[in-house]
């Protein structure tokens, strides 16, 4: 427990310290770093937070995070639309971009089917998928979720559903280990395992033969 002497700072450590792996000494570092800085850089720091939360929207089409309607990699006439990449989060579109290995689209699910933490097919963009796949054009579906029991319960599920409706589905390849998220791997595994992805059912026959 740490003791403070400012109930001020003490509020903004509480609050830094709820963000993603930030513990209470990591919030007071960075709390004690903000009352030194100028009011002009705090007050743009805040600025900048406000307008992540007030402006930043979702992708009317795949759902990826974006300053507009339609992202800029839908709006992209250069990409591939019939080509979609199917990813549990914003942070997995991010790792695949960074590779410069893949010019389809994308759709973000928002996670993966998860009963015990109580993510079902609702909480997910899931029938937005299968809306896209209903209304034509779409040549290949991409599953890149994660090498995890949820991953691979959710790649079924949306698998059952659309293999007779999409040509081609195909599942990366698995340079990426079981348990690996994608954000994590390495540029160039990620990047092999888009270019040498398989069939999806071939894939799954092979892992529950």
């Amino acid at each position: 427990m740490i003791s403070l002497y400012s109930k001020h700072l003490e509020n903004a450590v509480n609050e830094i310290s709820k963000l993603p792996g930030i513990g209470k000494r990591s919030a007071l570092r960075l709390a004690l770093h903000l009352i030194k800085q100028d009011e002009a850089n705090v007050q743009l720091l805040t600025d900048r937070i406000n307008k992540l939360k007030s402006e930043v929207v979702y992708c009317r089409l795949c759902h990826n995070i974006s300053d507009h309607e339609i992202c800029d990699i839908c709006a992209n006439p250069k990409r591939d639309s019939s080509v979609v990449c199917v990813v549990q989060d914003i942070r997995d579109v991010i790792a695949i971009e960074n590779t410069h290995q893949y010019q389809g689209v994308y759709h973000v699910l928002g996670g993966v089917i998860s009963p015990m933490d109580g993510i079902g097919i609702q909480q997910l963009t899931i029938q937005k998928l299968f809306d896209r796949v209903n209304a034509g054009g779409i040549k290949e579906i991409i599953l890149a979720l994660p090498a995890t029991v949820e991953g691979d319960t959710t790649n079924f599920f949306i698998y059952k559903n659309i293999q007779n409706k999409v040509p081609t589905i195909t599942t990366i390849a698995r340079g990426i280990g079981v348990g690996e998220e994608l954000e994590y791997a390495d540029e160039a595994t990620l990047g092999r395992s888009i270019v040498a992805r398989t069939e999806f059912g071939n894939a799954y026959n092979n892992n529950n033969g």
